[in-house]
């Protein structure tokens, strides 16, 4: 079975109204980009979305319809259209990462010790990824957020104010001092992941109410308007959701 057949077969939960409903239901569009995330909790599902939203009117205006799916259940992904602004008639909920597997997409790391229930264990292997062990590139990703990206976009304008606790309110023209403008100044990105990292642990038992699937990692699929895939990306570690992390969405341009 082809990957568009997976979607097409597949129903899942729709945040929007709770109805269980064919993912792909009402899809009829030049282009469709499917994202297969990993919990909705994780740092690269919410900052995916960020960047969907960010860009939302323009992918909107080319014809491109977008579903995604990510590991939770309604109430977590009430939460994260709530943070993030994505639209939850455009999401999916799937508790146990079937489509995950299905998808045969990477599970993380997956070591085992003796005494650990699957809980402890993947959370065992979630700190090891963070460290770079079984997800390659996380480390530099880390890095970038700090350093900065001279290829990236600007992500935090001047007038923008940025609440990521601990840190007391931060206006983006900060970002300045750090380099200038026109592109991710050091700092900048670290301080968006931060934001959404005091959201996640602020609200942990809602975003994952399963810590079973911590390490699952995600993909992203595009169609055109006859089922057929004209570029796919699966996941190899945390923050590793684009194969050009710099610009996560210039896949859609080619």
């Amino acid at each position: 079975m082809n990957i568009y057949s997976i979607f097409q077969q597949t129903d899942r939960q729709r945040v929007s109204d709770g109805e269980i409903v064919p993912m792909l239901g009402g899809c009829e569009a030049r282009r469709l980009l499917v994202i297969v995330c990993p919990q909705l909790g994780d740092f690269d599902s919410l900052e995916y979305a960020w960047w969907l939203q960010r860009d939302r009117q323009q992918l909107e205006e080319t014809g491109l319809t977008i579903r995604m799916v990510g590991i939770g259940d309604r109430t977590a992904g009430l939460k994260f259209t709530e943070f993030t602004g994505f639209p939850p008639e455009w999401l999916f909920v799937d508790p146990a990462a079937k489509l995950h597997a299905q998808l045969d997409l990477y599970p993380g790391l997956s070591l085992k010790l003796p005494g650990f229930n699957a809980a402890r264990n993947a959370w065992l292997n979630l700190i090891l990824m963070c460290a770079g062990i079984g997800s390659p590139g996380t480390l530099r990703e880390v890095f970038r957020g700090y350093t900065g990206d001279r290829s990236a976009p600007q992500l935090i304008q001047d007038g923008e104010v940025v609440k990521a606790k601990p840190l007391p309110p931060i206006e983006g023209s900060f970002f300045k001092l750090a380099g200038g403008n026109g592109f991710q100044r050091p700092f900048e990105l670290a301080t968006l992941r931060l934001r959404n990292m005091a959201e996640v642990i602020g609200n942990w038992n809602t975003y994952v109410p399963d810590p079973t699937y911590l390490t699952q990692r995600g993909g992203t699929f595009l169609f055109d308007d006859r089922g057929e895939l004209l570029y796919e990306h699966r996941d190899r570690g945390i923050l590793g959701f684009a194969a050009n992390m710099s610009q996560p969405l210039s896949f859609l341009n080619n």
